[in-house]
């Protein structure tokens, strides 16, 4: 095999076996092959074909569950709102709610989703740089718990609709506090030049002004400084800044109930260490914990992200002199993170006796039109045929929720595995729905 001898590109890569040591939901059985929580995905491949994503319930409802407790270990009166825009499927939000989790939402869509699933309004914090009058009518007259104001300017939206609904908003100021949270740059948004956030110096005078406005209760500040955070650093540095704001503001006499630390919680696509839960948990409480504050969190990546894997499966394998092509028959409408952000992620092989092969370098890769469409190079894969099956794991947080239908390919199907049985949670799109809604110009 051409390239057999040639060095991996990445030989500091997890192997297959390294990566399911961490992810003990997904283990190998000698005849089913890749197990979740059970469930053989082969099966799963069959019945609903490829691509397919599938979701762990018991590993969610676990992440839920080890996040709250560390926040209770705290001793902090704290809440979690979900970060519904990385992965906003009814299954998910469902089983949010039943967790007792709230919802932090970006948009009116999301927001409409999250009352659908039946989280309490009063459980929604509405978050999001650029709110249109619209959404900020709904927010209000559905009377959200928190809107977390962005700038200036959307305070006097937020005022004047509120005058004219006759409501009162309840609002947070959400503070850019300057801070490189060390991760991607398409997802860093705590820094002054990102677009993200009241500047830090100016956040004192607003909260004065707001504070004056006849329809709107300032309840406290938020921030958030990027997702994907892989150390404590950024966050302590963000948090000591927001402690000092709080007590400059009580210091006026101004009222801060409500500390909002935002998301950004990282998880380990490579293995590599992360913080947990109980280490933000303990920067929280470190920076708070003498100010009589209701601190609340907006995690999405941490709990989502390794609940899921998208099945695709072999097209075909084409060998160049240079390279050899896996090429998958799911793409970057489906998953678009490593062409958007030469993102990480696992690829395994479903199949045990494939799992068990001599692994050479290969370059995965989709169907679709663009160079950009190629979800690992240099990976260090067993020989696949026509037909194998793979998982692409980690896949649950900004996956199926960024997924497009661009070179005309319907949205992947979706299955929820649960108590060591499956079901599909949404159909494979069919290729007529992708015009359904045009109409030819008269």
């Amino acid at each position: 095999m051409a390239n057999a001898s040639a060095a991996l590109d990445h030989a500091d890569d997890p192997s297959i076996q390294d990566l399911l040591a961490l992810r003990p939901w997904l283990k190998y059985d000698v005849v089913d092959g890749l197990l979740m929580d059970g469930v053989p995905l082969a099966a799963i491949a069959r019945q609903a074909g490829t691509p397919t994503w599938v979701t762990s319930a018991a590993v969610l409802r676990g992440r839920c569950r080890a996040l709250a407790d560390a926040l209770a270990a705290t001793g902090l009166d704290a809440g979690i709102h979900y970060a519904v825009k990385a992965n906003d499927g009814r299954a998910v939000l469902d089983l949010m709610r039943r967790e007792g989790l709230g919802a932090d939402v970006v948009s009116g869509g999301e927001l409409r989703k999250a009352l659908a699933a039946g989280m309490p309004a009063a459980d929604v914090v509405y978050s999001g740089v650029g709110k249109s009058a619209a959404e900020l009518r709904l927010a209000l007259a559905s009377e959200v718990g928190q809107i977390n104001v962005e700038s200036a300017e959307e305070l006097a939206m937020i005022a004047a609709i509120a005058s004219e609904l006759g409501v009162t908003a309840r609002i947070a100021l959400r503070v850019n506090p300057d801070v490189d949270a060390e991760t991607n740059d398409k997802i860093s948004t705590g820094r002054a030049r990102d677009k993200f956030g009241i500047a830090y110096q100016d956040a004192v005078a607003l909260y004065r002004h707001a504070a004056t406005l006849p329809h709107v209760q300032p309840v406290g500040l938020a921030t958030h400084i990027g997702s994907q955070i892989t150390g404590l650093a950024p966050f302590r540095a963000a948090f000591d800044r927001l402690s000092t704001l709080i007590v400059a503001l009580r210091t006026e006499g101004l009222r801060v109930a409500v500390m909002d630390c935002g998301g950004g919680l990282g998880i380990p696509y490579r293995n590599e260490p992360v913080p947990t839960p109980a280490g933000l948990a303990a920067v929280i409480k470190g920076a708070f914990h003498n100010l009589d504050v209701r601190v609340a969190v907006e995690p999405g990546r941490w709990l989502v992200g390794p609940t899921s894997v998208l099945l695709a499966s072999v097209i075909l394998v084409k060998q160049t002199p240079a390279t050899r092509f896996i090429v998958l028959d799911a793409a970057m409408n489906d998953l678009a993170r490593p062409a958007m952000y030469d993102a990480w992620h696992g690829i395994v092989p479903v199949s045990a006796a494939d799992a068990a092969r001599p692994v050479f370098p290969a370059t995965v890769v989709g169907p679709v039109c663009e160079s950009s469409d190629t979800f690992a190079r240099g990976r260090a894969l067993p020989p696949l045929g026509q037909d194998a099956v793979v998982a692409i794991l980690d896949a649950g947080a900004y996956g199926r929720v960024m997924s497009s239908t661009y070179n005309a390919r319907p949205l992947a199907a979706e299955a929820w595995v649960d108590g060591g049985h499956w079901c599909l949670t949404r159909e494979r799109q069919t290729i007529e729905a992708l015009w359904d809604g045009e109409r030819l110009p008269t």
